[in-house]
């Protein structure tokens, strides 16, 4: 029996998953937890087989979930859950170390099969995953522009800040100074030639960063 962690901060998408999961009659979900700092302190003390990690959560959120625990537990693969059907979060979930990427429109067909798939040691993409994929290393290297140009962390403080959380609130996510906090917020305007916390709230929803 596969022993599975579920993450995400909807009651009901854990419930949908969850009936996905254990009607396999292969999988069980050992933990189902609301939030990113619950998960990794589940994660430590139960010791699942496979993580299922929405990207979009309060405290640590799905990519520094996915990085906090392929580094504690390189052995536990983790799958990353998303609302977006873009795929601007798919390299940087990589690159945190997820072995798995699945927009929640695909989850109910593909749920089942990806984590059986990342089980064996294997990664698991959508098919529009390993064609962007594909795309991008066709390309090769390019002028990075809008979202492309920011960091990881960029991208997660745009996200906080978009959902009106304050410099103190993301610090203390991220277990960084308010001034540094502070920093990136100033790099984000820049890069994307921003004015204001309103117009970067108006960049994130026009980007489905965030939900409307």
């Amino acid at each position: 029996m596969i022993r599975i962690l579920l993450a995400d901060d909807h009651g009901i998408v854990r419930a949908g998953l969850r009936k996905i999961i254990e009607e396999s009659g292969e999988m069980a979900v050992r933990d189902e937890v609301a939030d990113g700092k619950t998960a990794v302190q589940r994660a430590s003390e139960n010791r699942p087989d496979v993580a299922v990690i929405d990207i979009s959560m309060p405290g640590y959120d799905g990519l520094e979930v996915t990085k906090r625990l392929t580094d504690l537990y390189p052995d536990l693969p983790v799958i990353i859950l998303t609302m977006h059907d873009e795929q601007q979060y798919l390299f940087r979930a990589l690159e945190a170390g997820a072995m798995g990427y699945l927009t929640k429109s695909s989850a109910p067909e593909q749920l089942v099969s990806s984590i059986k798939r990342v089980v064996s040691g294997k990664r698991f993409l959508t098919e529009e995953g390993a064609e962007a994929m594909a795309l991008k290393f066709a390309k090769g290297p390019v002028h990075k522009e809008g979202i492309d140009q920011l960091s990881t962390r960029e991208l997660q403080v745009l996200r906080r800040l978009a959902m009106g959380y304050t410099n103190k609130e993301i610090a203390k996510a991220y277990n960084i100074s308010v001034k540094t906090v502070d920093t990136y917020r100033h790099r984000i305007l820049k890069k994307l030639n921003l004015r204001n916390n309103a117009e970067l709230s108006r960049f994130a929803i026009r980007n489905r960063l965030i939900e409307s």
